[in-house]
């Protein structure tokens, strides 16, 4: 990856590691950073090389939101149109994410707070360092979460969601898994390791496997119960033409043979 002013890039066993490099700022989201974010998964979508994406953050936090100087500015010097352009690319950032055929695991230390937890929900999956705090603060400063609530609404469900970004209270990780926000929480010592390692052992599995298990999961989406069948169904036989299926189908009845 060239030309990266807000991000560093590098690559272990598969898996593309992709790092916030904005400490002094707390790794806030600027509209470079989210142009490089973009670009930088654009371009991991189509390596061969990488099966896995790790989202992590350099310095004491992962993310903690919006570069707030930058949103001021905006809404102070600029109409309606140009604040909603500004919006909209965060907005696409995230619709990128969610339709990207390679999984995305978010590795939170730290604070990930407001448009941070938002980027983390946005990830297929969420690894936590155990002092690591989640929190959508943006009540507090009349602001609103409001394309993150997309996602909150699907993994937590209305209530759970509501309260929230209602409240804006700080979740702590093993609360945060209880919620449905994370999957695994680490230790602090060491987490960055244990993160990258959860992703290596996911990038062991087959990647036409993982890429279909994500366009199923979210092709879901306002479904009814017959078209998921009928999804499942045209999935399960595309992964049943992959090489790496019949290879494991193979490897499998040779195991059963006297």
């Amino acid at each position: 990856m060239r030309n990266l002013t807000r991000l560093l890039y590098d690559e272990r066993e598969g898996v593309g590691i992709v790092s916030l490099n904005r400490p002094r700022k707390r790794n806030a989201l600027d509209a470079t950073m989210i142009h490089e974010l973009d670009g930088t998964f654009t371009a991991a979508e189509g390596s061969q090389r990488i099966r896995v994406l790790l989202l992590r953050g350099e310095g004491p936090d992962f993310c903690a939101g919006a570069d707030l100087a930058e949103m001021e500015k905006i809404a102070a010097s600029e109409g309606p149109l140009e604040n909603l352009a500004a919006a909209g690319d965060l907005g696409a950032l995230l619709v990128r994410m969610r339709r990207l055929r390679k999984p995305i695991v978010a590795a939170v230390h730290g604070h990930a707070l407001a448009g941070g937890a938002g980027l983390a929900s946005a990830c297929d999956l969420v690894v936590a360092a155990d002092d690591a705090t989640f929190g959508y603060p943006e009540v507090r400063l009349g602001f609103v979460p409001a394309m993150v609530t997309a996602l909150l609404r699907r993994a937590l469900g209305e209530k759970r969601a509501f309260e929230l970004i209602a409240t804006g209270e700080p979740i702590s990780a093993e609360r945060a898994v209880a919620l449905g926000l994370a999957n695994r929480v680490f230790g602090a010592d060491g987490f960055q390791e244990a993160a990258l390692e959860f992703a290596i052992e996911l990038a062991r599995r087959p990647g036409t496997a993982l890429e279909l298990n994500k366009r199923l999961l979210y092709g879901l989406d306002g479904a009814s119960f017959e078209e998921a069948i009928r999804r499942g169904a045209e999935i399960n036989a595309l992964a049943r033409l992959s090489e790496e299926a019949r290879e494991g189908v193979r490897r499998f009845l040779d195991k059963q043979k006297p």
